[in-house]
């Protein structure tokens, strides 16, 4: 383990090691969310709504937390959620979260807003998925679902929760804009955060060039750094049931919707043909005050019919994990802790912060007196400090 990693001792340990490490508008970007940052708060408050009921001399000797999806079965009930520009917060970033997923036996989802090609990151780490925002047209949506078989990509997760860009007030305080516009102030915070500087930025722009937005279309976006260069984010708002309807025809593989939390949208997309949802309210950076995914994740499960139920937003623990499978979730997926251990140790940084969360629910398994994941149901919870707090004021 590298010197730099001793001190992590769960996820929750590489946030303020990354905030040393990065210039204050990339952190900004990464921990951020919008407006009061109230879904924020509210997604690791409902963790602690529930309380769990243990079974005592239980024989668990034999835990497995391993589980299935789409054919695959991975080696943990978890995996890494897209997140975007993760190559200039950490050198190479999509590519050292991809590869130590894939070593580890998790998915990684790769963000449409990265700035390495879909086709490196499928060569070095088979097995990754897919997240697009859906490009503006019909022709460029084609074209990049074309890309994405030729490299053989099999899962393409569909992110239906951004038809508007939010109000992140957070990226204008901290001087965050894509593309990144050269002036004192990026030259400052390069200047006083050299280990950022040295090993992330001019280590990339030296050996591979200027980045660019490689993976919203069928070809090239903006270029990373651009003084009169507009990234475009039109397009969305008509994205609709009528679109999903040529996506499917389009896409044979899996086929997910991330950002669902009402459960007739889960019905919505059971009769469309959708695979699989992730009940996620986009780790509360689109719209304030929308419900945490643990509030409506057993109403949406029971909606889900034969869907594959996934959610996000907010997990750390194992324990956080296992509470979500036991409301009705067979898989969660974790951003921002493992974004900021690519930017602390890269590679080494993200597997270990696997082996962190994998080692919590092997514990918290045999804890809870149980050898399978499929033993968890929510007979498992009763109500927890906060709920009893709530209850007695």
């Amino acid at each position: 383990m590298k010197h730099s990693l001793q001190h992590i001792l769960c996820l929750d340990d590489f946030e303020p090691a990354a905030r040393r490490r990065l210039p204050r508008p990339l952190f900004g970007y990464v921990s951020g969310a919008t407006e009061n940052n109230v879904s924020l708060r509210a997604n690791r408050l409902q963790f602690d709504v529930h309380a769990w009921v243990t079974r005592a001399m239980v024989n668990v000797a034999k835990r497995d937390q391993s589980a299935s999806l789409f054919g695959r079965t991975y080696q943990s009930p978890f995996g890494i959620a897209p997140m975007g520009i993760c190559a200039l917060t950490a050198y190479r970033g999509d590519l050292m979260l991809s590869r130590a997923a894939a070593d580890a036996g998790i998915p990684m989802v790769l963000s449409s807003s990265s700035l390495i090609r879909l086709e490196d990151v499928a060569e070095q780490a088979p097995g990754t998925w897919f997240q697009s925002y859906l490009p503006r047209g019909e022709q460029e949506a084609a074209g990049l679902f074309q890309r994405l078989r030729d490299s053989r990509y099999e899962v393409l997760v569909i992110t239906v929760d951004s038809a508007v860009v939010p109000n992140r007030e957070n990226n204008l305080r901290n001087g965050f804009k894509t593309p990144l516009r050269p002036n004192l102030s990026l030259l400052y915070q390069g200047v006083t955060h050299p280990r950022w500087a040295c090993g992330t930025f001019l280590r990339t722009l030296l050996r591979h060039g200027m980045p660019y937005f490689e993976n919203a279309s069928d070809k090239r976006g903006a270029p990373l750094i651009a003084r009169d260069v507009t990234r475009d984010f039109s397009g969305r708002e008509h994205l609709d049931w009528d679109t999903l309807k040529f996506v499917r025809k389009q896409w044979t593989g899996p086929l997910v919707l991330k950002g669902i939390l009402d459960p007739e949208d889960a019905r919505k997309a059971s009769a469309a043909g959708v695979d699989g949802i992730i009940v996620s309210n986009h780790g509360g950076r689109q719209l304030d005050h929308t419900v945490a995914p643990l509030q409506v994740l057993p109403e949406i499960a029971d909606a889900a019919r034969n869907m594959t139920v996934m959610a996000d937003s907010g997990f750390r623990r194992g324990t956080d994990v296992l509470k979500a499978l036991a409301l009705g979730a067979q898989f969660v997926f974790v951003g921002r802790p493992f974004n900021y251990a690519a930017a602390l140790a890269g590679y080494d940084g993200v597997a270990h912060a696997i082996a962190l969360l994998r080692a919590e629910i092997h514990a918290d398994m045999g804890l809870l007196g149980i050898n399978r994941l499929q033993e968890l149901n929510p007979a498992r919870l009763r109500p927890g400090l906060v709920r009893s707090a709530f209850q007695a004021s």
